[in-house]
């Protein structure tokens, strides 16, 4: 055999050498292996920009295979790393195949405010994937819930080795409402004067993230404070010109998915008059009014996913009736037919 041939058959024995050890030496997966990255992003809200680095802090996501439904991975994920820039969740355990992601976000998980059932890889199902609203006897919810968030996705990787790259979009379910009354005549509101309550009937999530059937709910406001409200001189909810302040009470809720399904009530009583109702309002078509204001292109149920704040401020009489005539919501004025009144 000649130099010439022999150099040529070292060189393929090394190419060869090379081709089994470039896994060891290459950790981008792009030869050898299939890296799945999952990225998520939170958009769903007013302003229309990704707040997913700072508004999530737990991903819990599921995996499943989209021919049977069945669960193939599970991976948790909380803390700082969530917020670092780029953050992508890394799956190394799949294969080339069609699959339906499903994630449950938000430190309502942390906090015990949200359930989701155990998931079993190899039987759990897809529809096995519900979030339930932890609440108390009789369908009562007093606590400050924590956020809570739903992204569901399929994928497909037609591929065996490489980097395949998903992103996530998250919708928020759960909602701050905060109410405040204000005497129109000026005189000081007494906070212990009255009771508040929403009732809706949405703490069961299904997996797509729709309403299960449930129990009437029964929100109670877990602060209620009095304090005191700056007003312009041009105000006219303002007793005089000469009115600086004026003395509120607000009580500040927290409530899950608000849907155009659903038939949301808030409630204020006068608990020192026999429990008096003072105003019953259907909160979703309240909310709903001033949507017009922000972008009348969107449905109404993208508008309650991305408005996840709402302040109503009632005006009450000198015999602490609700004035009907006007509220404020999320700072714009509403002028009321009487149609639209609905005490």
């Amino acid at each position: 055999m000649s130099a010439k041939t022999q150099l040529k058959k070292y060189l393929s024995l090394l190419l060869v050498a090379i081709a089994m050890v470039s896994c060891n030496i290459y950790d981008d997966y792009s030869d050898c292996e299939l890296l799945c990255q999952i990225k998520f992003k939170y958009d769903m809200n007013m302003k229309f920009a990704d707040a997913f680095a700072n508004s999530v802090n737990h991903v819990v996501l599921c995996v499943y295979d989209a021919n049977t439904g069945k669960l193939v991975h599970k991976q948790v994920e909380s803390g700082a790393a969530l917020a670092q820039e780029g953050y992508a969740m890394e799956l190394t355990t799949l294969s080339k195949g069609t699959y339906d992601l499903i994630a449950w976000c938000g430190d309502g998980l942390l906090e015990g405010n949200f359930e989701v059932p155990a998931q079993i890889v190899g039987s759990s199902d897809m529809t096995d994937l519900t979030c339930t609203l932890i609440r108390e006897d009789g369908g009562k919810v007093t606590k400050d819930i924590k956020q809570l968030f739903h992204g569901m996705k399929r994928m497909t990787i037609d591929h065996s080795y490489g980097v395949h790259t998903e992103t996530m979009s998250l919708t928020k379910d759960t909602n701050n409402v905060r109410v405040i009354l204000q005497h129109l005549s000026g005189v000081d509101v007494d906070k212990d004067l009255f009771r508040f309550e929403i009732t809706d009937m949405n703490g069961a999530l299904d997996y797509d993230n729709s309403l299960l059937e449930d129990e009437v709910l029964s929100y109670s406001p877990w602060s209620v404070v009095a304090g005191t409200a700056g007003v312009g001189s041009g105000d006219i909810y303002a007793v005089s010109r000469a009115q600086t302040s004026v003395s509120v009470a607000l009580a500040e809720f927290t409530v899950s998915r608000l849907m155009t399904t659903n038939n949301p009530i808030l409630s204020i009583y006068n608990v020192k008059d026999n429990d008096r109702l003072v105003l019953s309002i259907p909160l979703k078509d309240y909310a709903l009014l001033v949507k017009g204001n922000y972008n009348r292109q969107m449905d109404d149920q993208e508008y309650l996913d991305r408005q996840d704040e709402y302040n109503l401020t009632f005006f009450l009489d000198e015999f602490g009736n609700w004035a009907t005539s006007v509220i404020v919501i999320n700072s714009w004025s509403v002028v009321l037919n009487q149609t639209e009144i609905n005490p």
